[in-house]
């Protein structure tokens, strides 16, 4: 684990020694503000449900594009400059290079996540905010950005362009975020299997303070299946 908050710490720090981490954090700040308080009024009560809840104009979304471009540097900018054949030589496992990165990435996105909660503070002084659905609408979006970490890094894993790592995370997310209004034009039989795989289904229920194990369990296994995929891309390169 020594190796791996070594990584970690050097990534994120990498971060912060540059505007990323403030442009990052900044944009994700006033862009999820906007779109959540332009609706919040309308609503005429205390209550957080529109800030996780996914739609095509939610901070959930935008997540979907923000995921993506925090990702896109963190492999394919080593095996662009040559670094990672460097990394791969030193005593690092694989594993503890694809967990650093993760965790660096996830640090970098949890600090504007949960800078949000000045909005809820805010809205808890203007009227009784229920913080059960609130807190785990933010469980919610700390999963559903975990598992879109794993698919940017796999992405980024497989190519050397960080364009084509961006484009190709983005992709994917936003497939499976928004495949979940699909099913209201399929047929019955597979409209159930595809609600299932959407990322929006799973955070939908979490943003209505139903924490229900399958949910969790899904975000788990999408996380743990894009970090074992990046594993094994990044050892296919060394074979």
């Amino acid at each position: 684990m020594r190796n791996v908050r070594v990584i970690a710490k050097k990534e994120l720090a990498s971060y912060f020694d540059s505007p990323v981490a403030y442009i990052v954090i900044g944009s994700f700040l006033l862009v999820a503000g906007w779109m959540f308080f332009s609706s919040f009024f309308l609503m005429e009560r205390a209550d957080m449900r529109m800030f996780f809840a996914p739609s095509p104009f939610s901070p959930s979304m935008l997540l979907v594009v923000i995921v993506p471009a925090v990702t896109m540097r963190l492999i394919a900018e080593e095996k662009k400059s040559g670094t990672l054949e460097l990394l791969t030589t030193m005593p690092l496992t694989d594993t503890e290079v694809v967990l650093g990165k993760f965790l660096a990435a996830m640090g970098l996105l949890s600090v504007g996540l949960f800078s949000t909660l000045a909005y809820a503070i805010c809205i808890s002084s203007i009227g009784p905010l229920d913080w059960g659905p609130t807190l785990s609408g933010y469980l919610g979006l700390f999963l559903f950005v975990a598992a879109m970490v794993s698919i940017g890094l796999w992405c980024s894993s497989l190519t050397d362009n960080q364009i084509v790592a961006f484009i190709l995370s983005f992709m994917i997310c936003s497939g499976l975020y928004f495949v979940y209004w699909l099913q209201f034009f399929m047929p019955q039989g597979i409209a159930g299997t595809v609600e299932y795989l959407s990322t929006s289904f799973h955070l939908d229920n979490l943003s209505r303070g139903v924490i229900d194990t399958r949910d969790v369990l899904y975000y788990l296994s999408l996380t743990i299946g894009g970090l074992f995929l990046t594993i094994r891309s990044l050892g296919s390169e060394e074979a």
